[in-house]
C-alpha cells in the first residue's frame, strides 16, 4: 500500500514540475508516442501467451532448435565477418595513401543500397546449379552433372553468410570510419613515437578506443540480419524469421507465431543489452582538445596494390557483380519488366513511403523537440523507447501490428453493423495504414536521430532569445527552429523513405489483399523463378538507395571535430 502511495505520489510530483515548467504538452505528446510504438510488443507478449493448442509443442520439439541453431551460426558467421571487412578497410582508407583510396573512401559505402533479398536473387543467378557461372564452368570442361565437379552450395548457411555479410559490412564500416576520424591525432602520434608501427598502433590503440562503435555497427549489421525474410528464404536457410512467416502463414498459427516471435525479441533485447553495456563499459576520451588531421602514410607499391586489391572486393562482391546481373537482367527484359504491374507497384511504394517518411520526420520531430524542452528522466526514456523499434524484425513488428488493429477493425464493424446495418470490413488492416503504422514505427529511429543531432547542433540561447521576447514553445520551433532545420528535416525525411521502400518482412504480412510494393512485386516474381521479370523493380529500389549512401558519407567527412578547421 505504501508502495503504491508513493508511487502516485512521485507521478503527481513528476506532472507538477511538467506543467511548471510550461513543456507539460510537448512531453505528454513524447510519452503517449512511445506508449503507442510500444503496443505492437505488448501485443506480442499477450497473444504469446494465449494457447496455440499442439502447435507450440510441435514447435518447440522440432522447429525451434534448430531455427534457433541457424539463426545462432548466421549471426556469429556474419558478425565476424563484418567485423573483419568493415573495420579493415575503414583502417586502411582512413590511415594510408594508395591508389584509389579517394574512391574507395565513398565505395566502401554503396553495397548499403543493395537490399539483402535482391543481392541474394543476383548471386542465385550468378552461382546456382543453372547459373552464369556453373553453366559456364560445365560447356567449357564437358561436365554433364553435378557429380563431376565440386562447387560450393550459394543455397546453404555458408552461401547465407557469404551474400550478407558483404552487403551489410557497411554498418561496421560507417561506425568504424567515423570513430577513426574522431581520434585526435595526439593520440596516435604517442603510440608512434614511442615505437608502434602503424599496424600495431590499429591494435593497440585505435581499435580499443573504437570498440564502442564497432559493436554498435556488427549490432545494427546482426538485427537487419535477424529481419531478413527473403534472402533466408529464397537460400533455404530455416532461421527464426522465416519460422514465424512459414507458422502464420502455412500452419496458420498466429499465436505459434507469437510465441516464435517472442523468442525472437530475446534476440534482439541480448543484442540491444550486450551494445550498451559495451559502450558503458568503455569510457575513452581524449585529454587534449588538439584535433588535426590523420597522418596518411603512402604505401609502397605492392603494399599499396594490396591494400586497393582489399578494398576492393568488398565492393566488387557487395555491389559490382550483382549490379552487373541486375542490370543485365533489367537490359534484357526492359519491356516486358514495364508492365502496368510494375507502375502500380511503384506508385504504391511512394505513397506509402512518402507517407511513413513524413509521419516518422513529424513524430521523430516531437519527441527530439520534447527531449530539449524538458530534462525529464521520463521524456528522454519515452524517446528511448519510441526508438526500440527500429531493433524489432519486421515479422515481429507485422503480428504486434495485426493483433490491436484486427481488434479495432473487427469493434468497429460490429457497432456499425448493429447500430446501422452497415459494415466498415477492415478499415485499418486491409488498406494501407498498417503499413505506414509498420514503417513508421521500424524507422522512427532513423528520423529521431537525425532530428535529435540537428537539435544539439543548435545553441540553447535561440531558444531563451525567443521565450524572452514572449515565444511560446511551440511558436519558438515553428519560428526559429523547423527554418533552421529544414536541411536536416529533409535528410531524415529521405532516409525513412528509402528504407520504407525497401522493406520487405512487414510488407508481406502486412499488404492488403492483391496490393504490391516494388520490394513484394520483386520478391513474388523472383520466387516463381521469374527474376528477370522483377529486375527493374529491383534496379529501381538499389538506385533510390544510394541516395542515402550519400548522405551518410557527406555526415561521415564532415562530422570530425576540427574538420572546418582543419580544410
Amino acid at each position: 500500500m505504501t508502495s503504491t502511495t508513493e508511487l502516485s505520489s512521485s507521478l503527481r510530483l513528476g506532472v507538477a514540475r511538467l506543467r511548471s515548467a510550461g513543456n507539460f504538452g510537448w512531453s505528454a505528446a513524447a510519452v503517449i508516442i512511445s506508449l503507442i510504438v510500444a503496443a505492437p510488443l505488448l501485443a506480442i507478449a499477450i497473444l504469446g501467451l494465449e494457447s496455440s493448442g499442439n502447435t507450440w509443442p510441435h514447435l518447440l520439439s522440432t522447429v525451434l532448435p534448430s531455427s534457433v541453431m541457424t539463426t545462432f551460426g548466421l549471426m556469429i558467421g556474419v558478425g565476424l565477418t563484418t567485423l573483419l571487412v568493415g573495420a579493415g578497410t575503414a583502417w586502411l582508407v582512413t590511415m594510408f595513401r594508395f591508389p584509389g583510396r579517394d574512391l574507395y573512401v565513398w565505395l566502401l559505402l554503396v553495397p548499403l543500397a543493395m537490399p539483402t533479398y535482391i543481392i541474394a536473387f543476383c548471386y542465385m543467378e550468378l552461382l546456382d546449379y543453372a547459373g552464369t557461372v556453373q553453366t559456364a564452368m560445365r560447356e567449357t570442361f564437358g561436365w554433364r552433372s553435378p557429380a563431376d565437379y565440386w562447387f560450393p552450395d550459394i543455397r546453404s548457411l555458408g552461401g547465407g553468410i557469404f551474400v550478407m555479410s558483404f552487403v551489410l559490412y557497411p554498418y561496421v564500416y560507417i561506425t568504424a570510419r567515423a570513430s577513426f576520424l574522431q581520434q585526435s591525432v595526439c593520440v596516435l602520434e604517442v603510440s608512434r613515437t614511442l615505437g608502434r608501427t602503424a599496424w600495431g598502433t590499429f591494435w593497440s590503440v585505435a581499435l580499443p578506443l573504437a570498440r564502442p562503435a564497432l559493436v554498435a555497427g556488427i549490432t545494427l549489421a546482426l538485427m537487419e540480419t535477424l529481419n531478413d525474410i527473403g534472402a533466408v528464404e529464397f537460400l533455404g536457410i530455416q532461421t527464426l524469421t522465416a519460422s514465424v512467416y512459414a507458422t502464420w502463414l502455412e500452419r496458420s498459427s498466429l499465436a505459434g507465431a507469437a510465441q516464435i516471435s517472442c523468442v525472437m525479441l530475446l534476440f534482439v533485447f541480448t543484442l540491444i543489452y550486450l551494445e550498451r553495456s559495451a559502450r558503458r563499459r568503455q569510457h575513452f576520451h581524449h585529454t587534449t582538445g588538439k584535433y588535426t588531421m590523420l597522418p596518411e602514410q603512402k604505401l609502397g607499391r605492392v603494399h599499396g596494390l594490396l591494400a586497393a586489391v582489399a578494398c576492393a572486393l568488398p565492393i566488387l562482391i557487395g555491389f559490382a557483380l550483382p549490379m552487373s546481373v541486375l542490370s543485365d537482367a533489367a537490359v534484357s527484359n526492359l519491356s516486358e519488366g514495364l508492365n502496368p504491374e510494375f507502375w502500380r507497384a511503384a506508385w504504391h511504394s511512394f505513397v506509402l513511403a512518402s507517407s511513413a517518411a513524413v509521419v516518422a520526420v513529424i513524430v521523430g520531430t516531437t519527441l527530439a523537440f520534447a527531449c530539449r524542452a524538458s530534462r525529464s528522466k521520463l521524456v528522454r526514456g519515452a524517446a528511448g523507447v519510441a526508438s526500440v523499434g527500429y531493433a524489432v524484425p519486421g515479422t515481429v513488428l507485422a503480428i504486434g501490428i495485426l493483433v490491436p488493429f484486427g481488434a479495432f477493425d473487427n469493434a468497429l464493424d460490429g457497432v456499425m453493423r448493429s447500430n446501422f446495418g452497415i459494415s466498415t470490413g477492415l478499415l485499418l488492416t486491409g488498406s494501407g495504414v498498417g503499413l505506414v503504422f509498420a514503417y513508421t514505427v521500424r524507422f522512427l529511429a532513423i528520423a529521431y536521430g537525425t532530428v535529435d543531432a540537428g537539435f544539439k547542433k543548435t545553441s540553447t540561447d535561440l531558444d531563451g532569445a525567443s521565450r524572452t521576447l514572449g515565444a511560446t514553445l511551440t511558436r519558438t520551433l515553428f519560428r526559429v527552429h523547423l527554418p533552421i532545420l529544414t536541411p536536416v528535416l529533409g535528410a531524415a525525411a529521405v532516409l525513412v523513405f528509402v528504407d520504407s521502400m525497401k522493406e520487405l518482412p512487414a510488407t508481406l504480412l502486412l499488404r492488403p489483399f492483391n496490393f504490391d510494393t516494388l520490394a513484394t512485386h520483386v520478391y513474388t516474381l523472383a520466387s516463381l523463378d521469374l527474376f528477370e521479370d522483377g529486375a527493374i523493380a529491383a534496379f529501381a529500389i538499389v538506385a533510390i538507395g544510394l541516395i542515402p549512401v550519400y548522405i551518410l558519407h557527406r555526415a561521415i567527412e564532415t562530422g570530425r571535430p576540427g574538420a572546418r578547421a582543419s580544410r
